[in-house]
Protein backbone atom coordinates (compact mmCIF):
# COMPACT_ATOMS: atom_id res chain seq x y z
CA UNK A 1 0.00 0.00 0.00
CA UNK A 2 1.22 3.45 -0.79
CA UNK A 3 -0.06 6.90 0.06
CA UNK A 4 -1.50 7.68 -3.37
CA UNK A 5 -3.47 4.41 -3.41
CA UNK A 6 -4.98 5.15 0.00
CA UNK A 7 -5.88 8.73 -0.96
CA UNK A 8 -7.58 7.53 -4.13
CA UNK A 9 -9.49 4.80 -2.29
CA UNK A 10 -10.78 7.25 0.32
CA UNK A 11 -11.62 9.79 -2.41
CA UNK A 12 -13.73 7.12 -4.13
CA UNK A 13 -15.69 6.64 -0.89
CA UNK A 14 -16.43 10.34 -0.26
CA UNK A 15 -19.82 10.75 1.50
CA UNK A 16 -20.05 7.00 2.13
CA UNK A 17 -20.44 5.55 5.63
CA UNK A 18 -17.28 4.22 7.28
CA UNK A 19 -16.15 2.74 10.55
CA UNK A 20 -12.69 3.68 11.81
CA UNK A 21 -10.95 1.78 14.56
CA UNK A 22 -8.12 3.63 16.29
CA UNK A 23 -5.51 1.57 18.10
CA UNK A 24 -4.16 3.55 21.02
CA UNK A 25 -1.64 2.99 23.75
CA UNK A 26 -2.02 0.20 26.30
CA UNK A 27 -4.22 -1.83 23.96
CA UNK A 28 -7.00 0.75 23.98
CA UNK A 29 -9.26 0.89 20.95
CA UNK A 30 -11.70 3.58 19.92
CA UNK A 31 -14.29 3.15 17.19
CA UNK A 32 -15.74 6.04 15.22
CA UNK A 33 -18.53 5.81 12.66
CA UNK A 34 -19.72 8.41 10.22
CA UNK A 35 -19.41 9.56 6.64
CA UNK A 36 -16.24 10.71 4.92
CA UNK A 37 -16.80 14.44 4.89
CA UNK A 38 -13.67 16.09 3.49
CA UNK A 39 -10.41 15.12 1.85
CA UNK A 40 -7.24 17.17 2.20
CA UNK A 41 -3.65 16.53 1.03
CA UNK A 42 -2.54 14.94 4.33
CA UNK A 43 -5.74 14.17 6.23
CA UNK A 44 -9.37 13.24 5.76
CA UNK A 45 -12.30 13.81 8.08
CA UNK A 46 -15.44 11.96 8.98
CA UNK A 47 -18.61 13.54 10.31
CA UNK A 48 -21.27 12.20 12.59
CA UNK A 49 -24.12 14.15 14.26
CA UNK A 50 -22.15 13.98 17.53
CA UNK A 51 -18.61 14.77 16.34
CA UNK A 52 -16.20 15.47 13.49
CA UNK A 53 -12.84 13.66 13.51
CA UNK A 54 -9.78 13.96 11.31
CA UNK A 55 -7.30 11.21 10.49
CA UNK A 56 -4.01 11.02 8.63
CA UNK A 57 -3.49 8.78 5.61
CA UNK A 58 -0.17 7.73 7.12
CA UNK A 59 -1.99 6.29 10.14
CA UNK A 60 -3.52 3.71 7.80
CA UNK A 61 -0.11 2.72 6.45
CA UNK A 62 1.43 2.40 9.92
CA UNK A 63 -1.55 0.44 11.23
CA UNK A 64 -2.54 2.99 13.86
CA UNK A 65 -6.04 3.10 12.38
CA UNK A 66 -8.13 0.63 10.42
CA UNK A 67 -10.86 1.78 8.04
CA UNK A 68 -13.86 -0.31 7.09
CA UNK A 69 -16.26 0.82 4.39
CA UNK A 70 -19.90 0.03 5.09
Amino acid sequence: MNLDFIREEIKNHLNHPVQIKVFGMRNKESVYTGRINAIYPNIFSIINPEYEKSFSYRDIITGDIEIKYE
